[in-house]
């Protein structure tokens, strides 16, 4: 089993692997400021087999195909599973295909693999989700002692404003509100990177595009990524996010991104189910003064960026490797 030197933020990501949870693993396995201990698989982008085969593929072409990889939840924890094969395509790689990896995953499953990892790890762990958060409700569950061990839990999901699932919910948080809802009442110090932000953390193509075109397997696997993403639908390469990597740039440098503590839940009925609301109010309204609120957690949100200093940061790491 991995650990970490202290001088680097120990993290063990769960993922969903599609396109940008892509970007994201080639980031967090080449940044020398993260140790990357583990990967666990969740359906969501598409099945969970799928997700297993492209993150082993992911890891070996970024050159760490030996980072433990385990199979995780097939389905949410209520819903049926709902995938993004309209966006990601079938593959949950926009078609592109990968050389083959030679490494099996663990013969754990997820919340095993989180467990043991968490458990004997040398410095406190970030738990970094991508994906739906199954796995981390599972987790949370199984093993609440160990779970208190946890640095914290980064995530990506959720919204303050659009959704992009339905009007109102983003893709994560609506494929299982349940999950979200554990995470985020769990105590464990808790950071949402949300839609607000993923759709600011941005590059050129001039900025992208030489990408595709590098000598290295990893780079270039990111340019191709990028380069289908700034196509899709347009006649001339557009200006692409660079989504759930954004998340693992604020994990590596925490100044890419501007975090406020607000009180957050998660609707988990109606029309609404898997909005997150983000009360980012001055003072108590007349719900509170009536005692009808409830408890509602408080968790750092992400509403603001440094563009330029996450696009360099992001590229960097990227260009050069470990």
């Amino acid at each position: 089993m991995q650990t970490s030197p202290p001088s680097r933020t120990a993290v063990l990501a769960d993922v969903d692997t599609g396109m940008d949870d892509a970007l994201a693993l080639v980031f967090l396995a080449r940044d020398p400021r993260i140790s990357l201990l583990a990967v666990t698989c969740v359906a969501g982008n598409t099945d969970v087999d799928q997700v297993v085969s492209n993150t082993l593929n992911v890891l070996y072409a970024a050159g760490s195909g030996d980072v433990p990889v385990a199979r995780g939840a097939e389905r949410p924890l209520i819903n049926d599973p709902r995938n993004a094969h309209a966006f990601h395509g079938a593959n949950g790689l926009g078609g592109l295909e990968l050389p083959q990896s030679p490494h099996a995953p663990s013969a754990v499953a997820a919340v095993e693999l989180m467990h043991r990892t968490i458990d004997v790890a040398a410095v406190p762990v970030t738990l970094l989700a991508l994906g739906p958060l199954t796995n981390v409700a599972l987790f949370l569950r199984a093993y609440p002692q160990t779970a208190r061990k946890l640095e914290r839990i980064v995530f990506m999901g959720g919204s303050a404003g659009i959704g992009n699932a339905t009007s109102h919910a983003e893709f994560n948080a609506w494929h299982d509100p349940e999950a979200l809802a554990i995470v985020i009442h769990s105590g464990i110090p808790t950071v949402m990177y949300g839609l607000d932000v993923f759709l600011q953390a941005t590059l050129t193509p001039g900025q992208y595009l030489p990408l595709a075109e590098a000598d290295d397997d990893g780079a270039r696997l990111v340019g191709a990524i990028l380069a289908a993403g700034g196509r899709r639908g347009q006649a001339e390469p557009q200006p692409v996010t660079i989504g759930d990597a954004g998340a693992a740039c604020l994990v590596a440098v925490p100044e890419t991104v501007q975090l406020q503590q607000y009180p957050v839940r998660v609707e988990l009925t109606g029309h609404s189910r898997g909005q997150t609301l983000v009360d980012r109010r001055l003072e108590p309204g007349e719900s509170e003064h009536h005692g009808d609120a409830g408890p509602v957690p408080l968790i750092d949100v992400a509403l603001g960026l440094d563009q330029p200093l996450m696009a360099q940061t992001f590229l960097h790491t990227v260009r050069s490797g470990r």
